[in-house]
């Protein structure tokens, strides 16, 4: 290592510890505190926010950024990677001033804190100056990052979550989508129609027995609760760190399914951090590429592997035994046609992955246009609710089911939607290579094994930290870069043949 490089895998690794430790305290945000600690939370994630900034805005490491790059070449590739993830972070973190940074992170927490108790209450109005704030403050970073990064507005933002990608490529994809989808659709439901509706298992279905259902499922996975833990909160997500991995999500003693889908989809992201590069882990290369690829490992062990016909086979005696269930509602093929079962519903969390592509090509073009300026944040409701009935064919009863249901916007996370569908795509590409390279893994799925498939994805995707970029991984581990009709096919196999 040269001289510059080493002093800057220093000053990273104490920027990572300071992050992981904003992270630990936004996952404490959301499940554990209470509404009184929020002004004291803000302060301290506020106070976390500058500090990470003046270490990576030191003109001292833009001098050493500059001399390890000019010595580039005697650095082995991980390390020339490294290099490349510390100048894309110093690029997207110089561009802002501090004083902006501490504003986006005051304005972040303030607005979901009052999501929180305008999304219970279906009051848009609550929540709409907070919001209107925090959005202008995105509009000035997404301003700021565009100039120095030569891209839209738009682009600067979907780079945070997307690295190199792009509305024009996205268009592409979605609008591929939006073609493939609504016909698919109408095939889907008809032949659904033909046949007779799956029985719903009768409940109530007590939390504790759901909760204790989803440990062992995740075990089952791959889950180690010495590393992590499961909790509630009112919107399901992963945090933590690598070493610590925090899973939520959220319960419905009238349909067991919601959690227990949730569950899988959150173990799905923590088994891609526990996998990430052990000797890179404190460096920008070892952190996950991006969401897309995030999203495409917690799609791929949620949809891909466990709404397939062998783990439902292992998960319905698990679940009668659960529930003390009895009957033909608790029989495998039951429960894997009521798994599968494809409607358009309100919410994009416990959609079925037909209709999900259009919660995301939804919010995908309600925040582009908002950033451009083609529509006020006051007639978001309104759009939603239009562009809901013209995608899906319904209409939300209220904006709690509406344009207050997830919690992206309201925390500042403006660009990130498109990676979830960019996701799905992956994740069907990945698991056909995996099941193609692994022919074994279907039936272990179906003893509740997910070693081979877990080792696979260790191997071709989880070990790679950010090294690739989303498409060389694909291309890597698939020998395709991101490819639309992979889901297509994947979505054909399941609910038409």
């Amino acid at each position: 290592m040269t001289r510059a490089y080493e002093a800057l895998e220093t000053r990273f690794r104490r920027l990572n510890s300071l992050r992981e430790a904003a992270g630990m305290l936004n996952w404490d945000m959301s499940a554990m505190m209470p509404a009184g600690g929020a002004e004291a939370r803000s302060e301290q994630l506020a106070v976390l926010q500058v500090t990470c900034h003046e270490l990576l805005s030191d003109p001292a490491l833009a001098d050493l950024l500059a001399e390890a790059e000019a010595g580039g070449e005697a650095l082995d590739p991980w390390r020339r990677a490294n290099l490349r993830e510390m100048r894309r972070d110093w690029l997207h973190t110089t561009a802002l001033p501090a004083d902006l940074v501490e504003a986006l992170s005051r304005a972040r927490n303030r607005c979901e804190m009052i999501w929180r108790q305008a999304r219970p209450e279906s009051d848009f109005a609550a929540v709409l100056p907070t919001m209107q704030a925090l959005l202008d403050l995105v509009r000035e970073s997404a301003a700021a990052k565009s100039a120095l990064l030569g891209c839209t507005p738009y682009d600067a933002l979907l780079d945070e979550f997307e690295p190199g990608g792009t509305a024009a490529r996205i268009d592409v994809v979605f609008d591929h989508l939006a073609k493939f989808l609504p016909d698919f659709l109408g095939r889907v439901l008809e032949r659904q129609a033909a046949a007779p509706r799956p029985l719903a298992p009768e409940g109530p279905f007590p939390i504790a027995a759901q909760e204790a259902l989803a440990r062992r499922l995740m075990a089952a996975v791959g889950f180690d609760f010495t590393h992590g833990r499961l909790d509630t909160s009112l919107h399901p997500f992963c945090g933590g760190v690598p070493d610590d991995v925090r899973i939520t999500t959220r319960y419905d003693e009238a349909d067991f399914a919601k959690a227990l889908m949730g569950v899988l989809h959150e173990t799905g992201h923590a088994l891609y951090e526990r996998g990430l590069p052990s000797e890179w882990r404190a460096q920008p290369v070892g952190a996950a590429r991006g969401m897309a690829a995030h999203e495409s490992q917690s799609l791929l062990i949620e949809m891909q592997a466990c709404r397939g016909a062998e783990f439902v086979a292992y998960l319905a005696p698990l679940a009668r035994e659960a529930f003390a269930g009895d009957g033909a509602a608790w029989a495998a093929d039951n429960l894997q046609r009521m798994y599968n079962q494809v409607q358009p519903g309100f919410i994009r969390v416990d959609a079925d992955e037909v209709t999900y592509p259009a919660h995301v090509i939804l919010r995908y073009r309600l925040e582009k246009q908002i950033m451009a300026g083609d529509l006020a944040l006051a007639d978001l409701p309104a759009a939603w609710n239009a562009g809901m009935k013209e995608l899906l064919g319904i209409t939300p009863p209220d904006d709690g089911q509406g344009c207050l249901q997830d919690i992206h916007w309201f925390d500042g996370a403006w660009g990130y939607f498109p990676t979830y569908t960019l996701g799905a795509i992956a994740a069907a590409q990945l698991f056909a290579a995996a099941k193609a390279a692994v022919p074994e893994i279907p039936a272990a799925i179906g003893r509740g094994d997910f070693a081979p498939l877990i080792g696979w994805l260790r191997q071709n995707v989880h070990a790679w930290g950010s090294f690739h970029s989303t498409d060389e991984l694909l291309v890597q581990a698939t020998g395709s870069p991101l490819d639309p009709k992979a889901f297509e096919m994947h979505l054909t196999d399941r609910y038409l043949s």
